[in-house]
């Protein structure tokens, strides 16, 4: 007689897929093709400075975006300049109000940012609907709550001013918030970059944004690759700089403002790694490891990317490991019964 037990080894995950068509409806509405968010308004795509994005999983392309101009980010950071003595002129109560907007506005829009991540960066729509589309919000809310206790808490402080903003590819939203949210919340204007391979969730944040009456030109979007990277880093009227990516990159614009007087804050890559003795629990350890290094595809800063183990527990632990490597799921990344997109 069949067991209950082996009848729950034995059965297969069937798809249990997220409909796309929500996501390829607001697409359209742009024909396809979006320009740059600058001063509240979106810029006209140019046919020539338009460039692919990709859905990773089908290797179709899912939208065209504009590959920002050194004139580009100087119509941004003036934008961002001109909004920034009446966003500093406000209350830190006042500013609170938007940052709670948005906020409210990731979180009514949840669903379609958790399916265009997917579609645009490649992970599972677990991750984006469960992980990184609430941590959005919850940044914002939180950021809010900090924006009201500036005048106690950070009394003789003053906000930087213009902060130019590159984030990467593998949590282009969170990352955004991460980023936008204290800023905003300092009183300082924004121009943003997002990954040239991951540039829709910002696009439509700078949309939510729009809606839910944040003041023209405080955030401004400009897509494009690492030349409109460089032209933001480089430019001189920009206060501050805010990286993460590569510890190449980050060298290399530590380089580049050196002696300039802007403020930089920049993070990186790193090796984290994992180091277990004889005593520890294996089984506990095979699911830390495997969460810790495929968690996001594996594209995380801090993935679990080294293994050190006592010597006397190796090959056990290791037999484990690829046991459970075997029962990986991966597939599309809208189907939500898989591990991995």
């Amino acid at each position: 007689m069949t067991t209950v037990a082996e009848i729950f080894e034995t059965m297969e995950w069937g798809p249990a897929p997220e409909s796309d068509k929500p996501v390829l409806e607001w697409i359209a509405r742009s024909s396809g093709e979006f320009g740059h968010y600058i001063g509240g308004q979106w810029t006209e795509p140019k046919e020539k400075l338009l460039f692919d994005v990709m859905n990773p999983a089908t290797t179709k392309r899912l939208a065209r975006v504009s590959q920002g101009t050194s004139d580009d980010v100087d119509a941004a950071v003036a934008a961002a300049r001109d909004a920034l003595p009446a966003w500093q002129a406000l209350t830190p109560h006042q500013r609170a109000r938007h940052l709670y907007a948005l906020a409210r506005s990731v979180q009514r829009n949840a669903r379609l940012l958790a399916v265009l991540e997917s579609l645009d960066n490649g992970k599972s729509i677990r991750e984006t609907r469960d992980i990184d589309i609430p941590l959005v919000a919850r940044h914002f809310y939180h950021h809010a709550g900090w924006a009201q206790l500036l005048e106690t808490e950070f009394a003789g402080y003053e906000a930087a001013g213009v902060v130019g903003q590159i984030i990467p590819w593998n949590f282009p939203l969170l990352m955004l918030s991460w980023k936008v949210a204290p800023a905003l919340a300092a009183g300082c204007t924004v121009v943003l970059k997002p990954a040239e391979f991951t540039p829709m969730t910002a696009l439509l944040f700078a949309e939510l944004a729009h809606d839910a009456g944040l003041p023209p030109g405080v955030l401004n979007i400009v897509t494009g690759d690492g030349d409109t990277g460089k032209a933001l880093v480089a430019h001189p009227d920009v206060n501050k700089i805010a990286f993460t990516g590569s510890t190449e990159v980050g060298k290399a614009i530590r380089r580049a403002v050196a002696g300039t007087g802007k403020k930089l804050s920049l993070e990186l890559g790193g090796k984290s790694p994992f180091i277990v003795f004889d005593d520890a629990d294996l089984d506990s350890v095979v699911e830390g490891v495997v969460d810790a290094i495929w968690f996001n595809q594996g594209q995380v800063c801090c993935a679990g990317s080294r293994l050190l183990v006592q010597e006397g527990i190796s090959e056990r632990l290791l037999t484990k490991l690829k046991a459970r490597m075997e029962k990986l799921r991966v597939g599309s990344p809208l189907d939500k019964a898989v591990d991995m997109g």
